[in-house]
């Protein structure tokens, strides 16, 4: 196998993820929520808890700028710090109850996309794709 080939084909679908992501994303517009911030969301929402460092690295954020990004969201109720009982000086980022609610809607409106999309498919294509997806799920994004 050409890896060289194969390393193109991925670039290719990676540009293709990040394309259709932006698709479905553009239109869902949150009241006082940059595109930043509903990225932070996003992310504690699939990943939570996490930490500044996280969020930072996933996003390609400075630290400073997820910090005040975070603020932004804390003094909005959207997001919330726990300390670390066992090191004070560590703390998790969990979505609050008005967080989890807001992103359950996003979230549901972004199924509707989704199931639109791929509405035309058969049930033997459906499953070729749930396939691929686990397999890159686990044998790559792991």
């Amino acid at each position: 196998m050409d890896k060289s080939k194969l390393f193109q084909q991925f670039v290719r679908f990676t540009t293709s993820v990040h394309q259709v992501t932006n698709d479905l994303t553009k239109e869902i517009n949150i009241e006082n929520i940059t595109t930043v911030q509903y990225k932070i969301l996003e992310f504690i929402t699939v990943s939570q808890p996490v930490t500044l460092s996280e969020i930072s690295e996933c996003l390609h954020l400075s630290l400073p700028n997820s910090s005040r990004e975070l603020k932004k969201l804390i003094q909005s109720q959207l997001c919330e710090k726990i300390v670390d009982p066992d090191d004070r000086r560590k703390f998790d980022i969990h979505l609050t109850e008005k967080g989890t609610e807001l992103m359950d809607n996003v979230f549901h409106q972004l199924e509707l996309k989704f199931q639109e999309q791929i509405s035309n498919l058969t049930d033997s294509e459906l499953k070729e794709i749930e396939e691929a997806m686990k397999i890159l799920q686990t044998k790559f994004f792991a």
